[in-house]
């Protein structure tokens, strides 16, 4: 989507580096427009690094384009962040002296802002009249939130954190529209380990960076997620761990998983098992070491098949869920993915079931996937490929869609 992020002349200013940063990595096209205060404290030469755009201050820029009214007429979303006591005042004024004033004017698109100042700025009549008046104007406002401010004070005025601000502007997107994501949501991630002993396990090569994405992509779009991870590195988790929608929950084995999906599934209305389960595992586990050199010969294990855990999701559902399924396949044999992907969500009587080719070069602990989303009537609703963020919105808008 198209975003316009406005930076005013606050020292907060720094922190939308990393607003912009993460609504880039979304996917959004997304255009800073500065205030000349606001390039006092981060230079402009930072904004179109980050937003990967150019940047300007002046409605006399571009002329030709008419980009003083053609931003906000495109604008998807509008957010100020900061935005200080003298750009609120502005807004509340209907002043248009910059090309940010212009492109409020000119836009019909949602405005969220993020006040940052001073507690006694904040705090005197002529602020708190300028935020009502926004605020009756249809205007979205995040914060101002207690904490420490500039010169060592500390009350009501701190900028919303880059992240909050970040959640904010997915539920403002997707609000009233067919992408927004309501309820409760678990989503599934990583891939289970079964032991041999206290040393070794049987498991499979999934990251949970799939899973990940798709978790955040539903919290993005409002939803509150539980996220059962399954042995995923703290690097893959980091964002999802940090979002306010998003409560993770590590795993490590089969039973584990299970345990941890029949707690949450119940309450839960869209269940996506994303993770990659073990099949197979030892029906005793070995207490020591397996040795090789007590061994007499070659060393032979008998395994059992671990509990399906989809299958038990979908046997205990109650009527309104939605269950999503994945399938993992390396189709070599003349079968082709669909006809996989079709085969597996009749077994399981999922709703949705999101089938991927893994091998060697593709799939597992890559960050680009390939997905093919069959719906309940067999057909394919969607075939997306891209990076696995660009594929997990692609599946979770056909979550929200159903």
């Amino acid at each position: 989507m198209f975003v316009v992020v406005g930076v005013t002349g606050g020292i907060a200013a720094y922190k939308s580096v990393q607003l912009v940063r993460l609504l880039v990595k979304d996917g959004h096209d997304v255009h800073v427009v500065p205030t000349e205060d606001a390039l006092r404290f981060v230079g402009l030469p930072t904004w179109e690094a980050i937003s990967r755009n150019p940047v300007t201050t002046s409605v006399h820029d571009d002329v030709a384009s008419v980009r003083h009214v053609s931003l906000g007429q495109r604008a998807d979303l509008v957010v100020i962040a900061p935005a200080t006591a003298n750009t609120m005042a502005k807004m509340a004024s209907g002043l248009a002296d910059d090309l940010l004033g212009t492109t409020l004017l000119a836009t019909s698109a949602p405005v969220l802002i993020a006040p940052a100042m001073h507690t006694e700025m904040w705090q005197h009549p002529a602020t708190q009249a300028n935020a009502d008046t926004l605020t009756s104007r249809g205007v979205h406002m995040i914060g101002p939130v207690s904490g420490e401010l500039t010169g060592g004070d500390t009350g009501p005025g701190r900028m919303a954190e880059p992240e909050q601000i970040h959640e904010a502007v997915g539920r403002e997107l997707h609000r009233g529209t067919d992408g927004a994501a309501s309820g409760t949501w678990l989503v599934t991630a990583g891939g289970t380990r079964e032991p041999l002993d206290p040393v070794r396990f049987i498991g499979n090569r999934s990251s949970g960076k799939q899973g990940t994405e798709v978790a955040l992509a539903a919290a993005r779009r409002g939803a509150e997620v539980t996220l059962i991870a399954a042995n995923v590195d703290w690097a893959v988790l980091a964002e999802a761990s940090a979002h306010a929608l998003v409560r993770v929950v590590p795993v490590s084995t089969t039973d584990e998983l299970e345990r941890a999906v029949s707690e949450a599934a119940p309450s839960a209305d869209v269940v996506v098992m994303a993770a990659a389960v073990a099949d197979y595992r030892l029906p005793e586990v070995a207490q020591q070491k397996l040795r090789k050199e007590e061994a007499s010969g070659p060393l032979r294990i008998e395994l059992v098949e671990s509990p399906d855990v989809l299958a038990g999701v979908v046997a205990a559902r109650r009527p309104g869920q939605t269950i999503v399924g994945f399938a993992a396949e390396t189709p070599d044999d003349g079968v082709s993915l669909s006809e996989r992907a079709i085969a597996k969500r009749r077994r399981k009587g999922a709703d949705l079931l999101a089938a991927n080719e893994v091998g060697w070069d593709a799939g597992f602990e890559h960050d680009d996937n390939h997905l093919l989303i069959v719906g309940s009537d067999d057909r394919i609703i969607a075939d997306t490929s891209g990076t696995k963020r660009a594929t997990a919105e692609a599946l979770v808008q056909a979550i929200v869609s159903r």
